[in-house]
This record gives C-alpha cells, sequence and structure tokens, in this order.
C-alpha cells in the first residue's frame, strides 16, 4: 500500500443474520420442519471501496440505517467483513458509539486500564496518562470508581473520548460520539478534534451535524442502504446528500 495512504477499503461487503420473517422463534422454525430457514443474510454494505490519506478528514454521511457506522465498525476491526478487503497503516483509537468498547462491569478506572492497553500503550504510559484523561473527562473520583453499566449516556462519552484522545493516535474514529453531554463538554471535545486534526492525525467523523461535518473535515463520503453514492471534496458531497 501506498505510504501516503493509510486506509484502503476495497470492495467490500459486509452481511449481518437477521431472524427470517416469519419464523420469529426457536419452536417455529422446528414445527416447520426445517422448510423455513430461521435466519436470513441481510446485505448492510455493498461493493464499498475508497482510499484515505494520512492527515485528512473524512465525513461520513448517511441517514440510519445506511451503512456509514458499520464501515467504520469494520475498519475498526469490530466486523469481519463478507468479501473484500480493508487495509489500515496505522493504529486507531475509535471512539464508535456511546458504550461500544467499555465493558460495563468494570470501573472507569479499570475501563481506562484496559482500553489504553487494547489501543497499544504500554502499563507505564497509561499510569503517566491517567490523570490527564481523568481531568479531560471532568468524571470524579467517585464516578470513576463506579462500574460503568451505572453510568449516564453523557458520562460513557466523557470517558470514551478521553481515552481516545489521550494521545496523538494515527486514526481517529469519532461516530455519533458527541450527540450526548452538556454543550461546554461537545466544545471542548471540538477543539481536542481541531488540535490532534493540525497535527496530522487523519480523522473518520461521523455526524448528523452536516455543519459539524464541513468544519471538521475536508472530504466526505455518502452512502444510502448500503451503497456508496459520492465521494469527494466535503462541500461538493454535503450539497448533493442535502438535496438527494
Amino acid at each position: 500500500m501506498d505510504e501516503d495512504i493509510i486506509i484502503k477499503v476495497k470492495d467490500v461487503d459486509i452481511c449481518f443474520y437477521v431472524h427470517n420473517e416469519g419464523v420469529s422463534s426457536f419452536k417455529q422454525w422446528i414445527f416447520s420442519f426445517g422448510t423455513k430457514k430461521l435466519f436470513q443474510k441481510k446485505n448492510v454494505l455493498r461493493n464499498i471501496s475508497f482510499e484515505v490519506k494520512r492527515g485528512e478528514s473524512v465525513g461520513f454521511l448517511g441517514r440510519n440505517g445506511s451503512g456509514k457506522s458499520t464501515i467504520l465498525k469494520a475498519i475498526a476491526g469490530v466486523i469481519p467483513p463478507e468479501k473484500g478487503s480493508i487495509e489500515v497503516n496505522g493504529k486507531i483509537a475509535p471512539m464508535l458509539a456511546i458504550g461500544v468498547g467499555l465493558e460495563p462491569e468494570l470501573s472507569g478506572y479499570e475501563n481506562i486500564k484496559i482500553g489504553c492497553s487494547l489501543m497499544g500503550l504500554q502499563r507505564h504510559r497509561i499510569k503517566e496518562l491517567m490523570q490527564n484523561i481523568v481531568d479531560f473527562s471532568e468524571l470524579t473520583h467517585d464516578d470513576l470508581r463506579l462500574q460503568v453499566k451505572r453510568y449516564s449516556s453523557g458520562m460513557k462519552a466523557r470517558l470514551g473520548f478521553s481515552m481516545a484522545v489521550a494521545e496523538q493516535p494515527e486514526v481517529l474514529i469519532v461516530d455519533e460520539a458527541l450527540s450526548v453531554g452538556d454543550a461546554q463538554f461537545k466544545e471542548k471535545c471540538s477543539k481536542r478534534i481541531d488540535e490532534i486534526r493540525e497535527k496530522g492525525t487523519t480523522i473518520l467523523f461521523v455526524s448528523h451535524s452536516i455543519h459539524e461535518v464541513r468544519r471538521i473535515c475536508n472530504r466526505a463520503i455518502w452512502i444510502n442502504q448500503g451503497d456508496l453514492m459520492a465521494i469527494g471534496d466535503v462541500k461538493e458531497v454535503t450539497e448533493q446528500y442535502e438535496n438527494s
């Protein structure tokens, strides 16, 4: 892969298996004597191909269920593609969705240690960054001693985002992570995204706010019902999306 290319997605299909219509339970399947399938394959993404250069900020557009979050999960290694290939030439700091990647039975402190380890940080470096993560999240000592399953959506977003941007990541994935929480913290997160973008981090950004996509990103990808509709300059693609 070209050194200037940090992410290469080629001919990717992603499928999920869902309950077949008319077979909502295992019991119904048994009494159909095998004449009905319990599950059916649903194509979520079809033949998706694009490349992202180092230092680019790419916004992903699409209505709910279009597949934009699914392709980001595939890039992060959470979901394997059914067909095609995904190459990533760098370390990813994923902020995929509220609470994704956090272990609900563990405390905030324990999640910081495990989450940062999974992002490739050594134990001594996590110890050095711990206070910075805590300070950025604005969660109290008592909050961080609680199990994450006791957290509100806003608290989970604070913890997850603070971990993702603790260091300068090579690739930052932000998927609707700023859709909850108070305005002051959202502004703080936006400023941090601007800082790491200016220092050369590649950003993959999902938001229903066209204004935010235009502010943060220089390119955009529009996905509709699993198909790639457009890719290119952020102003041009967002205008196509708005006029669709």
